[in-house]
Order: structure tokens, then sequence, then C-alpha cells
């Protein structure tokens, strides 16, 4: 063969090796959409439980086909804060092993036959037929369901096809002698173990770096006991993702990356010696047999069973070996949780359904705090000043403003990415609560200052203004409890209530205000007073319209209705509208005696 074939061979070969990482990366990514919703339920799962760890970390990378995906994944959600390191130890364990399918289905390229059974298998038959497949899903039809299976489709049949690539350009070059040459070097296991560490470092992809070396193994020039050295330093090598995410990230994160290491080393220096001990005594005579793409698929999913066989019940010493080589930052470790100060990783977009779930955890934690400031507020109000409740309130505002900031430029962020009708129903829906909540926390700061300025100027609402506020104060309680309620538990039905209420406090407002104008008409209010009485009852409307909000978007985005219609035609036709109406006046209005003429 002469220089011009073997370079056009090498152009095949990495043109191979660039169309299956593309179609390794098109279809990862086609099925992490699809399993964008599995994925969610499985991350509420995350669990301390070796063997629960374990089968998690499987499923999760055989549903998306990628180890090094699960492990970013991890160090992202130990970084913000959602996992703990010593869950991740199973996990990564358990993806270890669900990598191994991949290297099941590229074997299929080794399959020998003329029987119509084994000639379908093969993926030079199948592949074409499956692409054929995808590209119809995608063009011609409309469900996003639909389409992510055309790309993951399209995407295998891209990777088989780079498979098939490779294999024709090292088959090629099997019976030239500088190509033989080139393995003898891989009777040495540890120079086999570097090279393939270093391989599989530098393309990120333990999949494809076994791919390549089953392609090569079609040519008959690898044995068992020259790729087994090789597997085991692409286990190794694929940890390169990982370190790569960690950088940057906080210590607890690292020692997840610095954990996927030491798993995949120890499993070397156990495992490579004994086997090296095994066959110069004679033990193991088939390592001189030459290995096929079935034979790497066994010994790459026997190497990580076995890993983790012996490893698993050493969790704990794994994630203490971690700890002793990624020391804590200054002002780490001191089991201090900050108010309002959250992590959302940017590596946790690779898996954006995964990001949506870590941000919808966080407005769920920004909807908790938002119920506890407003409370506060309120009972400052209510029950007289109190100068450290004041300023938790004061701080409270201050993280909810964190929580805004944060959250926001993250989901615009994910917005950015390709993902799911679903997701990007809830990333709209976020995108608009948490401005709500913010703003709720701006009137509960306004509330606790009116408290702060009756009680330094000594002065304070008559009995009746005192009930009145008690009045109003608990309607909007028990709006802020549905609102928070209806989104925290994404319950439609209870979002329905809110506008009723709302318009019951609507009312009530109106009637108070008519009432303190009264009161001021017949000098039993001072102007200061009704300053301060008026800023209040804004403030609690305005509250209350910010839960209307919350509600609205809610049902403006899963019910697919446009909301300024829905509020006219309910309240003017609907009989539910009416009757919660009808509930909560009789109970407000009862307590303040406010008659219909008030209303007028």
């Amino acid at each position: 063969m002469d220089t011009t074939q073997v370079i056009m061979q090498g152009v095949m070969l990495a043109g191979g090796l660039a169309l299956f990482l593309y179609g390794m990366d098109v279809m990862s990514s086609g099925l992490e959409k699809i399993a964008g919703g599995k994925l969610e339920s499985i991350l509420k799962m995350m669990t301390s439980n070796k063997l629960v760890a374990f089968i998690l970390g499987l499923v999760v990378t055989c549903v998306i086909q990628s180890s090094s995906a699960v492990t970013v994944m991890l160090v992202g959600l130990v970084n913000s804060g959602i996992m703990q390191l010593g869950q991740t130890i199973g996990v990564i364990m358990g993806s270890n092993v669900g990598t191994t399918i991949t290297a099941w289905i590229l074997s299929l390229s080794g399959l020998e036959g003329d029987g119509l059974l084994v000639s379908m298998l093969k993926p030079k038959n199948f592949s074409m037929i499956v692409a054929l497949i995808g590209i119809i899903l995608i063009m011609f039809t409309k469900s996003g369901k639909k389409k992510d299976i055309g790309t993951v489709c399209v995407g295998f049949a891209v990777l088989m096809q780079g498979m098939e690539f490779m294999s024709s350009a090292v088959s090629d070059l099997k019976n030239e002698p500088w190509f033989s040459d080139l393995f003898v070097a891989f009777d040495n296991p540890v120079f086999g173990v570097i090279i393939g560490t270093v391989l599989t470092g530098i393309i990120q992809s333990s999949s494809a770096s076994v791919g390549i070396l089953q392609a090569i193994s079609l040519t008959g020039c690898l044995t068992y006991g020259m790729s087994l050295p090789i597997i085991m330093g692409q286990n190794i090598g694929t940890c390169m993702t990982a370190l790569l995410s960690c950088i940057g990230a906080k210590s607890d994160a690292k020692r997840v990356a610095v954990a996927h290491v030491i798993i995949k080393i120890i499993g070397v220096l156990v495992f490579l010696p004994v086997v090296v001990l095994l066959e110069s005594l004679g033990l193991m005579g088939f390592m001189e047999n030459t290995v096929d793409p079935v034979g790497i698929a066994i010994m790459h999913t026997v190497f990580n069973l076995l890993n983790t066989f012996v490893l698993l019940p050493f969790s704990k010493q794994i994630v203490k070996l971690a700890c002793f080589f990624v020391k804590n930052k200054d002002g780490e470790g001191t089991g201090e949780a900050v108010s309002g100060i959250i992590v959302l990783d940017e590596n946790l977009l690779k898996t954006p359904s995964v990001a949506v779930e870590v941000c919808r955890n966080s407005a769920i934690e920004m909807a908790e705090l938002t119920r506890t400031t407003i409370k506060d507020a309120l009972f400052l109000l209510k029950e007289g000043y109190d100068k450290e409740l004041d300023q938790k309130v004061v701080d409270n505002e201050t993280a909810l403003d964190n929580y805004e900031d944060k959250l926001n430029g993250y989901l615009v962020k994910i917005s950015k990415e390709s993902i799911t009708g679903a997701d990007s129903r809830k990333v709209s829906k976020m995108m608009h609560i948490v401005g709500n909540l913010e703003r709720i926390s701006d009137h509960a700061v306004n509330l606790a200052e009116s408290a702060k300025e009756m009680a330094e100027k000594g002065i304070s609402f008559s009995p009746d203004g005192k009930h009145e506020v008690a009045v109003i104060t608990e309607a909007i309680a028990e709006n802020i409890d549905k609102a928070l309620d209806a989104y925290i538990h994404d319950d439609l039905a209870l979002a329905h209530k809110i506008e009723p209420l709302e318009e019951v406090v609507d009312n009530i407002s109106k009637a108070l205000k008519s009432r303190h104008i009264h009161r001021l008409q017949n000098d039993e209010c001072t102007v200061e007073l009704g300053y301060i009485f008026q800023d209040v009852l804004t403030n609690l409307e305005r509250i209350s319209d910010h839960c209307s909000n919350i509600a609205g978007c809610m049902i403006e985005v899963d019910e697919k209705e446009n909301i300024h219609e829905y509020l006219h035609d309910i309240k003017a036709n609907d009989k539910k509208f009416q009757e919660e109406y009808r509930r909560f006046s009789g109970i407000y209005f009862t307590k303040l005696g406010i008659t219909d003429t008030e209303l007028s």
C-alpha cells in the first residue's frame, strides 16, 4: 500500500471517528430529551443507600448512553447542594456498568454469518433503515416526542456508520507489516493502560475509544492480553470530562470527580496485577487468543462489574480518600447554611431536564422563604413591632432578590438549550413566578416599615382599625398559602380558588378605605395614621394581586388560556367562581360586618 492509500485510510479513520462522536452526541441528546420526565423522577430518588444509588446510576446511564454526562451531572448536583458526596459513589459505579451497553451495541459490527437474522443485525444493513425511520419522524410528525425519537434514530445511524468507516479503514491496513508492528508494544500491560488512558482523555468518551478498539480488533491484530490493559486505561481516561467540569467548583463537587478517578485507578491496581500473575502461571491461556468486538464488550463489562462488586462496600472509605486529596476551601465545611446563597451549576445545562428540576427546587425554596417573610411582616403589623423580626424580614428580602437574579439568569441560559415542550413550559412559568415572589417580599418590607414607623412615633390604629387590619391580613395569609401551595404542588384546582379570594380582598380594601375616610371626617383618626393605614391597605392589595398573578400564570401556561379573557369570563359566567366568592365573602365580610351598601 503506497503513501497516498495510507493517507486516505487515515482520513477515512478520522472521518469515521468524527461521525461516531457526532452520532453519539446527537443520540445522547435525543435520549436525554425523551427521558426528561424520568430523569426528574430519578433525581427525587437520590439516596445514601448504596445499592439503590448503584441501580440509579445504571438506569440513568442506560437511558442517556453516557457515563461522562452522568458524572458531570453529579458534579453539578453536588455543587448546587442537591446531593451529598456520599450519595454519588454508588451512582458513579452504576454509571460505569451502564456505559458498557454501548460496547455491546457496537459489537454487532463483528457478527459473522449469512443467515437473514444475522444479516439484519449487522449495522451496515439496518442502520440506514433506522436513519430512514428517523428522518420520517423528524420531517412528517408534529409531536415533539416523536421528533426526539427520530433524532435518536438518526444519531444512532450516524454512530453505526462511523463505526463502519473506522472498521473499513483499519481492515485494509491489517496486512501491512508496519501496522502489525504497532501492536507489539501492547504486549506491555503498563503501556496499554497508558495508551487507553491518553486516547480516552483526548476524545473524552470511553464509548468512542472502546468503539475504536473494537474496530481495530476486526483486523485480527489484537489479543485479549493486549486489549484488557487498554480497556482498563480507557476506564481511567473517561474521568477526564468530570475533572474538567469541576474546575472552579466547590470542594465537594471536585471530590466527586476525584472519587471517580480513585475508583478506576484502584480497580486497575487491583485487577491488572492479578491478571498478569494468573497469565504467567498459565491459568489464563485464552489471553493469547485473537479478540473480537464481542470479546472487548465482555472484558469491558466484567472489569466494571468486578470493580463495583469489590469497591461498593467501601464507599465511605472512597469518600474519605477523596476528602484527603481535596481539602476544604476557606469558609467551606462549616455546616452553616447561608440564606439566599444558591449555586446553579452550569454543568447541569448539559442535561437541561435536570437543570430545570434543580431550578424548580430553588424556586420552591424561594416560595417557602417568601411565605415566611410575608407572615413575619403581617405579624409585625398585627401584634406590634419587634426589631429582630424586622431585620429578619429585611434580610430575607435581600436573599429573595438574590434568588430572583440567579434563577432568572440561569433560566435564560436553559431556554437557549434544546429542551422539551414540557420543560419549556416549566421555564416560562418559573420566570413569571419568581418575579412575583420577589415583589411580594418588597411589599413585606413596606409593611414592616409601616409597623416600625408607628412604633417609633408611639401611635397605633384605633380598635376598629386594628380589627380591620387583623381580618384583611388573615385573608391575605390564606391567599398566600393557596398561591404558594398551588405552585409547589402543581395544583391547578387550588390555583382556581385564588382569584375568588383576591376579589374578596379587593372589595374588603375598598370598604375599609371608605370606613377610614369616615373616621377621619369624624376626627376618630389622625391624618398621619390615615396615610399609614392607606399604605398598609395598598401593600396588602398588591400582595393579593401577585397571588392572582401566580395562579394566572399556572392556568395560562398549563391550560393554554388567555388569562385576561379567562378572568373576564369566570367573573361573569363561571358558577364555581361565584360559589367560591360567596364562600370567602361569607367568612370575611361577616367578620367585618361589610354590607352591600359599602361595596356599591
